[in-house]
């Protein structure tokens, strides 16, 4: 019979027909037919809705599918085409709205629950959507898609454990969906499961190689494990997929910097600017690379931007509160100032818990990303080594993406040890508030990855920050800053500070060196016939400032020779031009690149004297120097940070070789230079000399810090 032949019910189920076989042309000629006839007719327009839906006329199909919830809006399925067309167009809540009069007119409809679900969760209600989800999940198992999509909800909410038992279920029905194995992937990252993750990124890149997003993730989890090969590898192969990837070149610019590739990582970072000149993240991690760089006007103004694109995100500003202890323009009321911006953008000030009265064991909580094979744990081994366990419980949060060895040995040295690595400053807050603690301790501060905003959340009585390094937080939620004094003289009052100052007895520092350190040996110049002079610190620490003494005290001692430590770089050009300017030429300069410890401490074996940073001493870096035999002069600067030369001096009964006038630094070096008998005495006793001071004295030194702590209690 021909359709001209047909009436209206017949013409449209010809065209449903052609529509489930995929004949388009023919079901849109029926369905068309169907509303000249009809023009209000819901059912035909419902199926042209569907059909522009599927050939992605997705306009079109909106069209049609609100005349057909007009036309009959008691009929659930109208809304739930509505609901699909306006989720594809983005316009989540009129798919909300649909959603959920298709879910109230036909509750018994998972499909319904889980468009609803999905466009909650698009509207950022993910609470609501989680509801959704479980009422479609509590009538009968989800289909995968549903599982991904109810997955990536509960991976928003944080409820990981429960994420990955959904997305898993949607796996086990669809084994090939590289979309379910790479949320699994996301789900594993977001709960801190390293290895995991990588084998889910893996599974999603076999079934889809040209997955981006996958390339990205797991160059993201590698690039926090360390594995910075294979991070980069990951980077680049998302670019060769897609030049235009802005988030793949600020990504791979960051693993080029931690993997000491500087210029390739500048090159990287500029060119994700160019591709988003307003992205926050990529400014601020160019700021991180400039100041390593020791272009410190640089990095300074890209942090700046970073914070003026974002200034509701504390980490930039964090960067750029650290970065101006470097730099010579700034002072400590400079420095006060920025961090009170910091706290003013980012705090909200909130009362500290009450505290319960005086208990004979103190719970004390330490928080750091370094718990683990890095400087910190030169200092954090020996306290918690002698901490007093039967009057202090002693916390350790770690927020460690790769736990190893060095982790193991501090866990082992804690009553209790929380890894929160993925975990929200919520989550953590719980944790601290159901350990009761006492005394809260920052071990990072504004540097890399610290959690400055989980003490803003006021988790403990008691808060205070020690070791990242002598300054301030501007943080009104820290209570105390513990210094000593030499690092900040009695006479000095807290003016430039936002905390009390507690002063140890002796030093803020005690230092195991960490390793089997190889001997100290005869002075270098002995056999060199020459003087070496050395600095390994932290090339954002070598300013222009220092370049300029250190010109001098060369151009005084003749043939004598500089070694740095500097990553491979066009960087080290400027060290070069400084010296040439003031007449020392490149020859007698020599760069080693960053190197594992124990080859980074056999270093000091080539180097006869040690010549200190300005306006930043050297901290971990001159206790390895003293370690090895090898002396370290300073200058002693006008912040607390150019203080560390002159407290670690006084702590080794070698005050003698700190000046406070730059002529005086100069003077000193060059004497102890050319006095090769002195310099060698120095070498062959300073190692004595460390072993016998404060600075190794690990017993005295938590023993000072638990009568800080109990003073802190008795004074909060």
């Amino acid at each position: 019979m021909a359709a001209s032949q047909l009436n209206l019910p017949e013409i449209l189920a010809l065209a449903k027909r052609h529509h489930g076989e995929s004949r388009f042309a023919d079901a849109e000629r029926g369905y068309r037919q169907v509303l000249e006839g009809h023009a209000n007719h819901a059912d035909a327009s419902n199926g042209l809705a569907l059909l522009n839906w599927q050939l992605g006329r997705l306009d079109e199909a909106l069209h049609h599918a609100r005349i057909a919830t007009s036309c009959e809006p008691a009929v659930w399925r109208h809304h739930q085409t509505h609901g699909l067309i306006a989720s594809a167009l983005q316009l989540s809540s009129e798919a909300a709205g649909a959603f959920e009069r298709a879910s109230t007119l036909c509750p018994e409809s998972p499909e319904a629950w889980c468009g609803l679900g999905q466009a909650l969760h698009a509207l950022q209600r993910v609470d609501e959507a989680l509801v959704a989800y479980r009422r479609a999940q509590s009538l009968g198992p989800l289909n995968p898609q549903a599982a991904n999509n109810f997955g990536l909800a509960l991976t928003a909410a944080r409820r990981h454990e429960e994420a990955l038992a959904v997305l898993r279920s949607g796996l086990a029905q669809a084994p090939a969906s590289g979309e379910l194995w790479y949320n699994l992937g996301n789900a594993l990252a977001a709960q801190g499961a390293g290895p995991e993750a990588i084998a889910a990124y893996a599974q999603a890149l076999q079934l889809q190689p040209d997955n981006t997003r996958a390339l990205l993730n797991l160059g993201n989890v590698l690039r926090a494990r360390r594995e910075l090969t294979q991070a980069i590898e990951c980077y680049d192969k998302a670019i060769a997929l897609d030049p235009q990837h802005h988030d793949a070149y600020n990504n791979l610019g960051t693993a080029l910097w931690a993997a000491g590739r500087i210029d390739e990582a500048l090159l990287a970072l500029n060119r994700a600017i160019e591709l988003r000149p307003d992205s926050s993240t990529a400014h601020n991690n160019l700021g991180n690379v400039l100041k390593d760089s020791g272009r410190l006007d640089e990095a300074v103004a890209a942090f700046r931007r970073a914070v003026e694109l974002a200034p509701g995100d504390s980490q930039p500003h964090s960067n750029l509160l650290y970065s101006l202890y470097f730099h010579p323009g700034y002072d400590e009321a400079a420095i006060l100032r920025e961090a009170q911006q910091w706290a003013r953008a980012h705090v909200r000030t909130r009362p500290a818990p009450s505290r319960q009265p005086a208990r004979e064991r103190l719970h004390i909580g330490y928080v750091s990303p370094d718990f683990r094979e890095h400087c910190q744990s030169l200092f954090t081994l020996p306290l918690l080594s002698h901490h007093d366990r039967s009057r202090f419980k002693i916390h350790c949060y770690a927020h460690l993406a790769s736990p190893d060895a060095t982790s193991r040995r501090l866990a082992d040295l804690a009553d209790a040890w929380r890894p929160i690595y993925g975990a929200s400053d919520a989550e953590v807050e719980a944790m601290i508030r159901a350990d009761d603690i006492d005394v809260l301790v920052d071990l990072t501060m504004h540097m890399s990855n610290g959690r400055p905003l989980l003490f803003a959340r006021r988790a403990a009585a008691v808060q205070v920050a020690w070791l990242a390094y002598p300054g301030t937080t501007g943080q009104p939620s820290i209570d105390f800053r513990l210094t000593d004094p030499w690092l900040d003289p009695p006479e000095f009052d807290d003016a430039r500070y936002t905390e009390k100052s507690l002063r140890l007895p002796s030093s803020f520092w005690c230092y195991d060196p960490g390793v089997d350190a190889p001997p100290v040996n005869e002075l270098p110049a002995t056999a060199a016939g020459h003087v070496t002079f050395g600095c390994l610190n932290n090339f954002c620490k070598v300013s222009d400032l220092s370049l300029r003494l250190w010109a001098q005290i060369m151009a005084a001692v003749a043939n004598s020779r500089l070694l740095l430590l500097a990553a491979p770089g066009v960087h080290r050009l400027r060290v070069l031009e400084v010296m040439h300017r003031q007449g020392i030429g490149a020859h007698r300069i020599e760069f080693v690149p960053y190197q594992p410890r124990a080859a980074y401490l056999a270093t000091y074996q080539r180097i006869d004297l040690c010549l200190d940073t300005l306006p930043y001493n050297g901290h971990t870096t001159s206790l390895d120097a003293y370690w090895m035999g090898v002396p370290v002069v300073t200058r002693v600067g006008g912040t607390v940070v150019g203080r560390a030369g002159w407290s670690q001096l006084n702590n080794l009964h070698l005050s003698e070789l700190a000046a406070f006038e730059d002529a005086d630094f100069v003077r000193k070096a060059v004497s102890l230079a050319v006095d090769w008998d002195a310099l060698s005495r120095l070498r062959l006793s300073l190692r004595e000399r460390m072993r016998a001071s404060a600075l190794m004295d690990g017993a005295a030194f938590a023993a000072a810090m638990e009568r800080a702590y109990r003073q802190m209690w008795d004074e909060r």
